[in-house]
């Protein structure tokens, strides 16, 4: 972040603090969803170091936070700050730490076109991973080639129907260990979900 007027440390660390906890934040003129106020939390805003007017901080956010628009805030309190550049250091389960650089990823590519699979599926990730952060409905095997072609969710087509009660919607369909898709819940008449994205 590089700030507009000078400003002490003191100062600095001050405002930041007060970001700390639930924020309010319009979205940026640019962006994918509808300019309304909109509520996030700040977990944690926190100065790693800086060299004159250019800031290195850390943040830890809600989903959906605009870190452009926060710098932006931030710049209103003290006499100007825009973001200079973005690095994503944790999605979600993702974490910088276990991700790869694009050299191995070309080269592990380059292999499984040779006929060489094994370095390209140790460094995948299986889709079965969304079973950590989406609630799992189990399906019976039934109508699963229906399933795998768009067919919407009904409770005939559940091994529990008592799983889909009370779920969070968007949850994770699978039979057995087999991820099958995203759903997301909609009610329409016999038609309890349907799917927002398929493995197949």
């Amino acid at each position: 972040m590089r700030l507009h007027a000078d400003v002490d440390d003191k100062t600095l660390k001050e405002e930041i603090k007060k970001f700390i906890g639930k924020i309010t934040q319009l979205p940026p003129l640019r962006s994918r969803v509808k300019r309304a106020l909109r509520e996030r939390e700040i977990k944690k805003f926190e100065i790693l170091e800086r060299d004159g007017k250019d800031v290195l901080f850390l943040a830890e956010v809600q989903a959906g936070t605009y870190i452009r628009k926060l710098c932006d805030d931030l710049g209103k309190k003290i006499g100007g700050a825009h973001m200079l550049e973005l690095r994503r250091t944790k999605a979600g389960i993702f974490d910088e730490k276990d991700s790869i650089n694009l050299y191995d990823f070309e080269k592990a590519a380059d292999e499984y076109k040779k006929g060489n699979e094994k370095p390209l599926k140790e460094i995948l990730i299986p889709g079965e991973i969304v079973s950590k952060v989406l609630p799992v409905v189990q399906v019976k095997p039934d109508n699963l080639k229906q399933l795998l072609t768009g067919k919407p969710l009904f409770y005939s087509d559940l091994a529990d129907k008592k799983e889909i009660e009370n779920i969070a919607s968007p949850f994770a369909l699978f039979l057995e260990d087999r991820f099958i898709g995203c759903y997301k819940i909609t009610k329409e008449g016999d038609i309890i979900a349907r799917a927002e994205f398929i493995l197949n």
